[in-house]
Formats: structure tokens, sequence, C-alpha cells
């Protein structure tokens, strides 16, 4: 199982340790979708929903999720943030919201997880402040786009 970075000798989960790596720079871009019915935009378009700010609040839950990942992801490394970055994008085409996350650290470890969970975050506070006006909603297509820094390189998706 030593092929396992997050499981010991014995097979249990553990933090890797990554104090022998160097510090770099390093970047994560993620990306997801909340869709929802086309009157469910318009709503939100023209400020008429119950809960008020919705990409507003969406997009700062989103900062602070990044910065608590260590704390809802059990094996994460806490990593201290230079940037986060979420925003949210409005789309009649699918129709629904894009959000879109970049992470930057200078760390021993990558900050993909941090990304992830911005947009997780957002989309689901998305949800929760338009749910009372529409039941329809799916959060879909939640994915690491770019990486950069660290042993591994650079990394973007097709």
């Amino acid at each position: 199982m030593s092929d396992l970075t997050h499981l010991d000798e014995a097979g249990r989960a553990r933090m890797v340790d990554v104090s022998s790596k160097e510090s770099t720079a390093r970047i994560a871009r993620a990306e997801g979708q909340l869709r929802c019915d086309g009157t469910t935009l318009e709503l939100v378009r023209k400020g008429q929903t119950p809960k008020g700010s919705v990409v507003q609040t969406a997009e700062l839950a989103g900062v602070m999720a990044a910065k608590k990942t260590a704390d809802l992801v059990p094996l994460c490394h806490p990593l201290a943030l230079t940037k986060i970055d979420v925003t949210i994008e409005l789309d009649d085409a699918l129709p629904g919201f894009r959000v879109t996350a970049e992470a930057r650290t200078v760390a021993q470890t990558g900050v993909e997880m941090e990304a992830l969970t911005a947009v997780s975050v957002a989309c689901l506070t998305l949800f929760d402040m338009l749910k009372a006006v529409d039941r329809t909603m799916v959060i879909e297509r939640i994915r690491v786009t770019e990486k950069s820094g660290g042993r591994s390189g650079s990394w973007s998706a097709a």
C-alpha cells in the first residue's frame, strides 16, 4: 500500500508529509455550473429574488469556503492562500450560472481542493438562495480546469 500516499503501512488514512517538498508558487482554477429554470435566471437578473443579492453572496461564500477547505476535507493541508477569486456569470444558454474560482498560494502542496471547494460552496449558496423559487436546479460539472506549480508542473483540461 506504500504507493497510495494517503494510506500508511497499515492501511490507515493519513495526511501526506510534504515537509521535504520545496515551497513554490501554485495556482489552481476550477469551474462548475448550476442549471435552473429560465424564469429563475430572469428574477436574479432583475434583482427580484426573495433573499437579495444572490450572485454577490454566493461569490463571497466561495471565498470563505476556500479558506476553510482543510476544516472540511480531512486530509487536506491548511494553506495560507495568497488569492482566491470566485466569479459567477449568468448564462442564458444553460440556463443558469457558470461559476469559476482561482486559488493561489506559495506552499509545499497544491490548491486544487481550495478552488474546488470555492466552486462547490458558491453553487450550494446559489441553490440555497434560489430554492424557494426553483426546485428544478441541478449543480453539475465541477472540475479542476488548470493547475501549475510543484513537481508535477502545469496541467490544463482539454
